[in-house]
């Protein structure tokens, strides 16, 4: 079974090399690794560019945004399989890759698979802030405002030819539209792994004050759009969130 990895990036020097190396440590060997990156300009190119002969497709332009750069390695992918790394995340492990495909090996029936995250600190320290426990999937979790924490997501090409790209529309909460429709309206069939797939680092595109009320509009809409009532479920959803902050 081939995996197919996608990063999108711009300028995100700081960051990206720890996420290309966790890609390139996964003990799983059938690994195409695809980045696209937004024609960065702080140096983020050079060090992509010095892992070139170990990066499966390359490409660097300006495009309409992350979910657009998104779409264009989607295009790109010709794996059985298809799952994000963020530029500013990495892998829990080096297992993480070999989990999935073993759940998928283990029930051919099965179109999607997700597990667990953590965030953490976006310093040398690295300190745990938030644990993101996915859980076994039920559509009432989903009226209640639960999703899957997006990178731990894998998602079988197939799916994504019968069922569309992402929304370029929504230009920060596209994941949760994307989710939506294929995790409620067309109803998938995911499964569940109790493992911790990504590290995720606090201070990206959805964390500071801002951006956070501008995803909050945004996912207004998008449950809105879904036939889910927008205010009671992001109420649901953000409160959800509020508890999986550690205090230390």
């Amino acid at each position: 079974m081939k995996i197919t990895i996608i990063t999108v990036c711009y300028n995100r020097k700081n960051t990206i090399e720890k996420a290309i190396k966790s890609v390139l440590e996964q003990n799983y060997d059938n690994i195409e690794y695809i980045i696209i990156d937004g024609n960065s300009t702080d140096g983020t190119k050079e060090i992509i560019e010095s892992y070139r002969d170990r990066i499966s497709k390359y490409i660097s332009e300006p495009d309409n945004g992350m979910y657009d750069a998104i779409n264009k390695g989607l295009q790109l992918a010709t794996g059985d399989v298809i799952g994000l790394m963020h530029s500013d995340d990495e892998f829990y492990d080096e297992k993480a890759i070999s989990r999935i495909v073993n759940r998928f090996n283990y029930d051919p029936s099965i179109e999607g698979v997700y597990g667990d995250g953590v965030y953490v600190s976006n310093d040398n320290k690295e300190r745990l802030i938030r644990n993101r426990i996915g859980g076994a999937f039920s559509q009432q979790k989903i009226k209640a405002g639960w999703l899957p924490l997006h990178p731990t997501v894998y998602l079988k090409k197939k799916i994504f030819e019968k069922y569309g790209l992402y929304n370029i529309n929504f230009k920060i909460a596209s994941d949760t539209e994307f989710l939506l429709r294929y995790l409620y309206k067309y109803k998938i069939k995911v499964s569940y792994i109790n493992a911790y797939i990504v590290k995720m680092r606090m201070g990206g595109m959805s964390t500071n004050l801002k951006r956070a009320l501008e995803v909050l509009y945004e996912d207004y809409k998008i449950y809105k759009f879904h036939g889910l009532g927008p205010i009671l479920v992001v109420f649901l959803k953000k409160s959800s969130a509020l508890r999986q902050y550690l205090v230390h």
